[in-house]
């Protein structure tokens, strides 16, 4: 990989050092560093088209002479201070549905269709939106967890659907999703006690292992799902 890097959601525990990783690799020229937590031009709420379309003219002015070769998308919701994944079918609330669907599918599709035009049609390129195994249908044994099961598994439809149109124009280019397991993060922290020993990983091995999926992608590998460890995950 190289030229630029641009980590979404940057300022999250996977985003962060997904950030740091790529600059201690030096692998790309730069590493731009969008968040919503951010003022000015690094600004970006991917909820809000018109604050997508401002970062994506950011981006492209800031690339030059530099191709575009990354686009990570490290957002996500599973929880906030009032709502938490559903343990029931009673526990479905019409509300919190819309937003997880909000922030975990359509957020990271208004990014793919803002940022997607500037990849280069002829180098290798990546744009990888995080994604969770719990978004698997064919692997849901459990139940519960209704909303955020759900947008993911729109989001890996999304990704799918967006990569088969970015594939007629841009035939080197690779769309995905990534499963980065159970991460030492505000996002995991209720839920982290059920996690199986040596299978919490900190933020900086996460970002590693999930550098290490997108180093052996290939274009045959566009519009699928990929764990931590570079397994496939069924739809």
């Amino acid at each position: 990989m190289s030229g630029t890097a641009i980590i979404i959601g940057a300022s999250g525990g996977i985003g962060r050092a997904m950030a740091d990783a790529l600059e201690e690799e030096g692998s790309f020229s730069q590493v731009l560093r969008l968040s919503r937590s951010d003022d000015g031009p690094t600004h970006i709420d991917i909820t809000d088209e018109a604050s997508v379309k401002a970062a994506a003219a950011f981006v492209q002015s800031k690339l030059g002479s530099q191709p575009l070769g990354l686009v990570f998308v490290a957002t996500g919701l599973l929880h906030d201070h009032e709502n938490g994944p559903e343990k029931a079918n009673s526990q479905i609330d019409p509300a919190w549905m819309l937003r997880n669907f909000a922030v975990n599918a359509v957020g990271p599709a208004l990014v793919a269709k803002h940022f997607l035009p500037l990849l280069p049609r002829d180098d290798r390129a990546i744009f990888a939106a995080l994604s969770a195994r719990v978004g698997s249908i064919g692997d849901n044994r459990l139940g519960g967890w209704h909303s955020y099961r759900a947008a993911k598994a729109a989001l890996n439809q999304i990704i799918r659907t967006m990569a088969i149109e970015l594939a007629r124009t841009h035939k080197r280019a690779i769309c995905v999703g990534l499963h980065p397991g159970t991460v030492d993060s505000s996002l995991s922290q209720p839920f982290q006690a059920n996690v199986a020993p040596g299978q919490l990983f900190s933020p900086d091995r996460a970002a590693v292992q999930l550098l290490d999926v997108l180093d052996g992608l290939k274009p045959s590998d566009t519009g699928r799902c990929f764990a931590w460890d570079g397994a496939e995950i069924t739809p």
